[in-house]
């Protein structure tokens, strides 16, 4: 919960519950509805699966972005302004479903950031302060859809009442993804795994061609289509399979070891899931459906059945 742009204490709306597992503290309606009196706004995160609808949109984003999306819910009340004028670093989508809001939109926009800079100053002053003068507002209504591309100064207002949207997040990868993969893939070639020679060797002619030779590898493997499928698995990792319950049903498994063969190439994501059967002595094939929830279980399931007609692997 917030109150014009400032979090509210937790002890001030949650209370210490008794539970089988010992007391554990959790939001108390009775002291939630009396900070909602005061003008609070509520604020419910992760959201994305409460309705099929809902759910159904998140899957819609993470396909068309190649994204990680996360739905929060946003109850506030007129006159009172949850956030005061900041940017987001992911795109917005903001859809209105109960009640009418103003969105002011800046004149300002921040390029592409990753995080809120301003030192010396607090991240809600420096934003105030950075935003520039109010371009246009926007009155939402139920059913409205905004669109707030990552880095845009705004802020939202419920004028007549209470008001309630949900705003879907939607955070694809972007460059600094590469140094995280480069680094293991790098380290497969001994050239990077050498001591670099001293700075002054040779006029500092030594470590100036170790740093360019190195530079030359480094671009040839981001340049790779294997490295690329390394970054397409990295965005499908953002959008795994959402499988659901289905009590009481108990799922029958089936279980395979490895031969000692070797499988059929196998491209894609894929891969990684018959790398990993192949060094297991025993796994059940809904056990690694339910760990590469990254991959395709159709991809899984012709990987598995490739692997047992080539002899890779039997049914055990």
């Amino acid at each position: 919960m917030v109150h014009n742009g400032q979090p509210i204490a937790a002890d001030a709306y949650c209370a210490e519950v008794q539970t089988l597992a010992g007391p554990v503290v959790r939001p108390s309606p009775a002291k939630v509805q009396v900070m909602m009196a005061m003008g609070a706004t509520v604020i419910a995160n992760e959201a994305g699966e409460l309705t099929p609808e809902l759910r159904a949109v998140c899957d819609m984003l993470r396909e068309t972005f190649a994204a990680s999306v996360a739905a929060n819910v946003y109850c506030s009340f007129q006159g009172v302004r949850g956030f005061g004028p900041h940017y987001d670093l992911h795109d917005v989508f903001a859809i209105q479903t109960e009640g009418e809001k103003v969105w002011r939109l800046y004149r300002n926009r921040a390029e592409d950031p990753v995080d809120y800079p301003g030192e010396g100053e607090s991240a809600r002053d420096w934003l105030a302060r950075n935003a520039g003068p109010v371009m246009q507002e926007v009155r939402m209504r139920p059913g409205d859809v905004l669109y707030l591309p990552r880095g845009w100064y705004h802020d939202a207002l419920a004028v007549d009442g209470p008001s309630l949207h949900v705003t879907l997040s939607v955070t694809p990868l972007y460059g600094r993804i590469l140094f995280r993969l480069l680094e293991p893939a790098a380290m497969q070639d001994p050239a990077f795994r050498a001591w670099l020679p001293p700075a002054d060797r040779d006029g500092g002619a030594a470590l100036a061609g170790r740093l360019a030779d190195l530079g030359r590898r480094l671009s040839e493997l981001a340049a790779s289509p294997a490295f690329r499928d390394e970054v397409a698995m990295a965005q499908q990792r953002l959008r795994p399979r959402l499988p659901a319950y289905d009590l009481p049903r108990r799922q029958t498994l089936t279980f395979y070891a490895a031969t000692g063969l070797a499988p059929p190439v196998v491209s894609g994501p894929a891969r990684l899931a018959i790398d990993w059967a192949m060094t297991q002595p025993r796994f059940a094939l809904e056990d690694m459906i339910a760990q590469f929830d990254f991959v395709a279980e159709a991809d899984l399931r012709a990987a598995v059945e490739g692997a047992e007609k080539a002899g890779a692997l039997r049914r055990a």
